[in-house]
């Protein structure tokens, strides 16, 4: 047990993103998932920037989640989705009052960044206040961004905005992977 908690870390340093592994007494079945994977799992307070509207048509899509940085600036660092039907309309009337409006009362959009995953995407989204805090469940990081989606845990409303910051954020040791891998 204690060999496979040091590859976790050591592997996961190396940028792979955990450990695969089968009972001793089982035998590899091609095709079939039948090992476990462990993965770390972190938590991590953001600032919800804004939505993305379903593929539907209706209701929230994603959430787009940001940290401050060391300069104060709001930025982009992925995702949460995977919302049920219901909960992506409850979302649109909770985000309502957080929703920024031109004067006229025309809703504020924005665009993110293209990426390789977004090519041929729309990268619109309602834009919202920077007030909304979310507790969010996530593997590692890539960059300054989450490496994959990320989980809702919790609303924040305990929590100031301003203090969501990169900080935060457990960075594992860097391992060279061909000594791991030794």
């Amino acid at each position: 047990m204690s060999l496979a908690r040091q590859w976790l870390e050591q592997f996961e340093g190396a940028g792979l993103d955990g450990v695969v592994a089968k009972p001793l007494d089982a035998v590899y079945e091609p095709g079939k998932r039948r090992m476990l994977k462990t993965k770390h799992h972190r938590t991590a307070d953001a600032v919800v920037l804004g939505y993305r509207v379903h593929t539907s048509g209706s209701g929230v899509g994603s959430l787009l989640l940001g940290l401050y940085d060391a300069e104060g600036h709001l930025r982009n660092v992925g995702g949460a989705s995977a919302f049920t039907d219901k909960r992506r309309q409850e979302l649109v009337a909770e985000l309502d009052p957080h929703v920024l409006r031109e004067d006229d009362g025309t809703v504020v959009h924005g665009a993110t960044e293209r990426s390789r995953f977004s090519s041929g995407k729309d990268t619109g989204f309602v834009k919202l206040d920077d007030s909304l805090v979310v507790e969010v469940r996530y593997d590692q990081m890539e960059g300054d961004r989450f490496r994959h989606t990320v989980q809702i845990e919790r609303w924040r409303g305990d929590r100031d905005a301003r203090s969501c910051t990169y900080e935060q954020l457990e960075i594992p040791a860097a391992y060279d992977l061909n000594e791991v891998l030794a």
